[in-house]
């Protein structure tokens, strides 16, 4: 029987068109060791993990007719070399350099042809380091079946005990177009209502599509309630262009907890009250009209518990986590000058998620076996791909990240951003996530609508010395 593409994977890639790209990404920055860091050493690295995510040898075949979803088979000309590709910039390569490159890459759609990833090793940057850029397909990312590249290839020490065992792997038959349209007639007969959704859905049926996504990925009764006032308007909905650009802010995981500890609330919070503030002074460089009363509509994905009644007595127990995320509507208070009422305004908002039982504390996170930020970072985007763009202004995911050091081949990484997929007429995501002390915030704009994104950025951190300032 075929790995047949469930309802929600499927629809992304029907969803997908050259303005909207449905691969999730990250940058992270290593320092390379004296032993080296060098495209044999992540090739190898990578080469040998594979075994653990076997969804990276396989691709995606089209069932003739659209008579059923897509299936999973074996690629039987899998080439790694093809997905774990190596890039240079000019010595000494500045960070903006980068981030251009990054924006490119982020921009091209992955081939449906092959299996749906790609890896560059970047040489040449400043510092002695080394960036490796990653590109994973949303259909190939549920954060339970199957992860992100980036959650295998990380270990807790330079050198490990254990390795994987080297696998031979050797690609099963694919079945033929015949094999695979006996299987669409055999489902259609034991679900006839199924054919009529898969044409549907290839019709890119957006209103059905969409649906399939809220109702796998998690419940939206937040958004629902929110989505009864109209959408604020400004220069965050536009229609989305086939270019990217990206940029980057950093922050101190200290910062933001001396900040809940002095006002209240959560970190994710403070994260909240702080990109208020950043849109806020954006949008003032940028002439924007900004009253009291402005608002910008963030959607934020965040992980909840698995089990459909809250907690006795508040007691959580780490094991019933799991990767499923929420999205929640919230109106950032970009129109208030004062940084501390300014998070005021989001506690009160959030404080529905936080009294449910449902939350999910970043340290439970951390430990839940598996846990990697590009998984739920890709959940996230899951998420905000299932609502309609009238509903949010820009989509905000927080990731919490381990607190200690992580490596790859033996070399440290020492930044590590997200990449956001942008929404259909989105011109903005702002991926955050936290990583041994730091905290990292990756801005993925469109080309055309937000020439200024390196401006955002850097108002991220003139909002957080504001927000500082506040604290005793």
């Amino acid at each position: 029987m075929s790995d047949r593409l469930s309802a929600l994977d499927a629809s992304f890639l029907y969803l997908e068109d050259y303005t909207t790209p449905m691969h999730v990404g990250g940058v992270a920055l290593f320092r390379r060791p004296r032993a080296g860091f060098d495209y044999d050493r992540v090739l190898s690295l990578i080469e040998q993990r594979l075994s653990l995510v076997p969804r990276y040898r396989q691709k995606v075949v089209q069932v003739p007719g659209r008579l059923a979803r897509p299936v999973w088979v074996d690629d039987q000309d899998f080439d790694i070399t093809y997905h774990v590709r190596r890039s240079a910039l000019p010595k000494p390569g500045r960070d903006a350099q980068l981030h251009e490159l990054t924006a490119r890459l982020m921009s091209r759609k992955l081939d449906h042809t092959r299996p749906l990833w790609e890896v560059y090793l970047v040489e040449g940057l400043s510092k002695n380091r080394v960036a490796v850029i990653t590109k994973t397909h949303q259909a190939m990312v549920d954060g339970t079946g199957a992860l992100d590249i980036g959650q295998v290839i990380f270990d807790v020490a330079p050198n490990p005990k254990t390795q994987p065992e080297d696998d031979l792997w050797m690609p099963r038959p694919q079945q033929g177009s015949v094999g695979l349209v006996m299987e669409a007639v055999t489902d259609a007969v034991q679900r006839p209502g199924e054919i009529v959704e898969n044409v549907r859905s290839a019709a890119l049926d957006f209103t059905a599509t969409a649906g399939k996504v809220v109702n796998a990925v998690g419940g939206l009764a937040t958004a629902v309630r929110a989505a009864a006032s109209p959408t604020p308007g400004g220069p965050l909905n536009v229609p989305t262009s086939t270019q990217r650009r990206f940029a980057v802010a950093r922050a101190r995981l200290d910062e933001f907890r001396a900040i809940r500890q002095a006002h209240g609330g959560t970190v994710n919070d403070v994260v909240l009250a702080l990109v208020s503030g950043a849109l806020r002074n954006w949008l003032l460089s940028r002439g924007e009209v900004v009253t009291g009363s402005t608002t910008v509509r963030a959607m934020v994905p965040l992980s909840i518990r698995l089990d459909e009644e809250a907690p006795q007595n508040g007691a959580r127990k780490v094991g019933e986590i799991g990767n499923r995320v929420s999205g929640y509507l919230v109106d950032l208070p970009v129109g208030e000058s004062n940084p501390v009422v300014r998070l005021h305004h989001i506690r009160h908002q959030m404080r529905a998620h936080a009294e449910s039982g449902h939350s999910v504390a970043a340290e439970a996170l951390v430990q839940v076996s598996g846990f990697a930020p590009p998984t739920l970072h890709a959940l996230g985007a899951r998420v905000a791909n299932g609502m309609s763009d009238r509903l949010f202004n820009v989509l905000v995911t927080n990731v919490p990240g381990p607190q200690v050091p992580l490596y790859a081949a033996g070399a440290k990484m020492v930044e590590m951003f997200p990449v956001v997929p942008l929404a259909k007429n989105q011109a903005l995501t702002i991926g955050v996530t936290s990583y041994d002390g730091g905290m990292y915030f990756g801005l993925n704009g469109d080309r055309d609508a937000m020439s200024d994104v390196d401006v955002l950025a850097a108002v991220i951190r003139e909002s957080m010395d504001e927000m500082m300032g506040t604290v005793e």
